[in-house]
């Protein structure tokens, strides 16, 4: 696991970071009871740190595990600290032009993990091969508890593992967004950079496709069904 913010103001050890990352339970914009509703704002923080960087240390508290998680998920243990460090040193970088009327800022580090994912795309081809190998139990325990209520037994065969080898790359991003970031259509759009009715169209088509794949269902979108998300 990560032992420091490699070069982030206001560095954190792992125990100082122990709590769970944002979102990790509660509702699936991160402010179910007893979450961060309370708390300061990601967009607060954020423009805080325009004037003391050191406040920036608080958004990689927060968001830190969740990002380490999918970028394991995604390219394995090797690079997933890299890719998280690059993340938030990238993002600590750009914090001027964060758009501070968003107040989580979970979808704009995505949207900067998914890039830095990006550079490492043969790693990311040997995760998903090695994915079709692994068994779905052992798979979802990895993925923590939020991954693990949206990405099932079904969707880890080997079938879905070829369904995403298949996918272009942009629609592969929004379906790993939703499936195992847990992202709304809004938030995935907003990671993206795209528009939220073009994330709804692709979806529905990944959605077609992943459901023939396995066989007339699709577990890894089913959440999404029904619940104003989509």
């Amino acid at each position: 696991m990560l032992t420091r913010s490699a070069g982030l103001p206001g560095g954190l050890t792992q125990a100082e970071r122990a709590r769970p990352a944002t979102g990790a339970a509660g509702s699936a914009d991160g402010t179910g009871p007893g979450a961060r509703a309370l708390e300061t704002s990601d967009a607060d923080v954020i423009g805080q740190s325009l004037g003391d960087p050191s406040r920036f240390g608080m958004i990689f508290e927060r968001h830190a595990d969740e990002i380490l998680r999918y970028a394991h998920a995604r390219l394995g243990p090797d690079l997933a600290e890299e890719v998280l460090a690059e993340t938030f040193l990238a993002a600590f970088g750009r914090r001027g032009q964060y758009d501070c009327s968003r107040p989580d800022a979970r979808p704009w580090l995505y949207g900067i993990a998914i890039r830095q994912i990006g550079k490492h795309r043969r790693a990311e081809s040997r995760a998903r091969r090695a994915l079709a190998r692994v068994p779905a139990e052992t798979v979802a325990g990895d993925f923590g508890e939020r991954a693990a209520e949206r990405v099932t037994a079904e969707q880890l065969r080997p079938s879905l593992a070829a369904v995403l080898s298949e996918l272009s790359r942009p629609d592969r991003e929004l379906l790993l967004l939703i499936a195992w970031a847990g992202l709304t259509c809004e938030e995935s759009a907003q990671a993206l950079g795209v528009p939220a009715g073009t994330v709804r169209s692709r979806l529905h088509r990944i959605r077609a496709r992943t459901r023939q794949a396995l066989g007339g269902t699709n577990p890894a979108l089913a959440t999404q069904e029904g619940t104003g998300h989509g």
